[in-house]
């Protein structure tokens, strides 16, 4: 059988190792062994340490190249250009590359001292030091200055937006969020533009709501984490002449192909009907889709994914949103607020389809719900009421 070499040693880039028949060998770049990025902000919060969130090893047919980077791909040659000087000839290539943090143009170069990205293990495992600074409320960034509050550390969230996690909840839901995080101890500070970054982790903001200094405020921080979303990694593909598309994917078809010969890509770096993802679980069916056909099940194909964010943070916060978080016209609504417990469920309804949910402070429903959304399905006559109380066995 033909080597398979895949670049990325990421979530999935291990599932597909672990999936395939043919020799393979994994490209890593990280010097850690592979783990699930989705649990960081427990090894962030010290609640477990690195080694509950790695992954199962690869079999021995597969040969981990931790901490070598890949620098160039030769089509042509067929070959991997590595950044210790060695070459890896491949039958077949998948670029796992995943995605990189965005920062923002707010520094000369490399990142001030004490301002670091949230994204890796090595993210997870630094010392914080007494106070902290979170710039982004997304989901990266809730997920960080969750962890860092319960650790004990003093912490600040910045968001550009209006709202913590927008893109994903709807108003309410957004509102309860920034209740919890605030009951941990966060500062959450909405609609604040940073504006510089400066040596030592002190973070210069705008529009925050302690102006000290003609509509600006100092944050002094020990660190500063940047959560300000990512990108899809594609130099390797733009360099070696694959096509990238207009989400900044690499753009591959339902059978993960991209528009060189005998290259895929999977994870958070490819593209498939104009979507590129950036979620674990459509990482992870793409991976399966793939090892399918490599190992020789024609028939296997990917058809695209639903994103579906669930979230179990540290405090305990859990969050879980699907579809469409809010109606657009034609839609209805149904919501069941508790204040007295602090959740929140909402569903959105188009005529007697589920065509998305938001539930924050108690998952149970969440099984039942997703279920009925992914299936598409005309929902059942018992009353919408039910699926929001009903704890779908879970």
């Amino acid at each position: 059988m033909e080597p398979v070499v895949i670049v990325g040693g990421g979530m999935a880039a291990a599932r597909l190792a672990r999936r395939l028949d043919a020799p393979t060998t994994v490209i890593a770049g990280e010097r850690h062994p592979a783990y699930n990025r989705v649990l960081l902000a427990g090894v962030l919060a010290r609640q477990y340490g690195p080694e509950v969130i790695a992954l199962p090893a690869p079999g021995p047919g597969v040969r981990w190249r931790a901490g070598v980077r890949a620098t160039a791909v030769d089509t042509a040659a067929r070959e991997v250009v590595c950044d210790d000087g060695t070459r890896e000839p491949y039958g077949t290539l998948v670029l796992a590359t995943g995605a990189a943090p965005v920062l923002p143009p707010l520094h000369d170069g490399e990142l001030p001292e004490g301002v670091r990205a949230f994204r890796t293990l090595d993210d997870a495992l630094a010392d914080p030091g007494g106070r902290a600074v979170v710039v982004g409320g997304g989901l990266l960034g809730v997920s960080a200055a969750a962890a860092l509050a319960v650790r004990g550390v003093d912490t600040v969230l910045a968001q550009q937006g209006e709202r913590l996690m927008e893109h994903q909840l709807d108003a309410a839901a957004s509102a309860l969020l920034r209740e919890q995080l605030t009951a941990l101890g966060v500062e959450v500070h909405t609609g604040c533009r940073v504006r510089r970054l400066r040596p030592g982790g002190v973070l210069l903001a705008r529009g925050s709501p302690r102006p000290e200094v003609g509509g600006r405020c100092e944050l002094a921080a020990d660190t500063v984490f940047l959560a300000c979303g990512v990108l899809p990694l594609t130099g390797l593909a733009r360099d070696a002449g694959i096509a990238v598309g207009r989400t900044g994917g690499i753009v591959v078809d339902d059978r993960l192909r991209t528009s060189q010969p005998h290259v895929h890509a999977i994870g958070d770096c490819a593209e498939h009907g104009g979507v590129t993802h950036g979620l674990a679980g459509a990482a992870l069916e793409q991976a399966d889709v793939l090892g399918d056909l490599l190992n020789g099940r024609a028939e296997a194909a990917y058809h695209g994914s639903r994103p579906l964010y669930r979230l179990s943070l540290p405090g305990p916060i859990d969050v879980a949103a699907f579809g469409t978080p809010s109606p657009t016209d034609g839609d209805d609504t149904v919501r069941l607020t508790d204040a007295t417990r602090g959740t929140y469920r909402s569903l959105v309804v188009r005529g007697d389809r589920l065509r998305g949910g938001v539930l924050v402070g108690d998952l149970g429903a969440v099984g039942l719900l997703t279920r009925a959304w992914e299936s598409d399905e005309a929902l059942p006559a018992t009353p919408l009421l039910h699926l929001l109380t009903h704890d779908g066995g879970n």
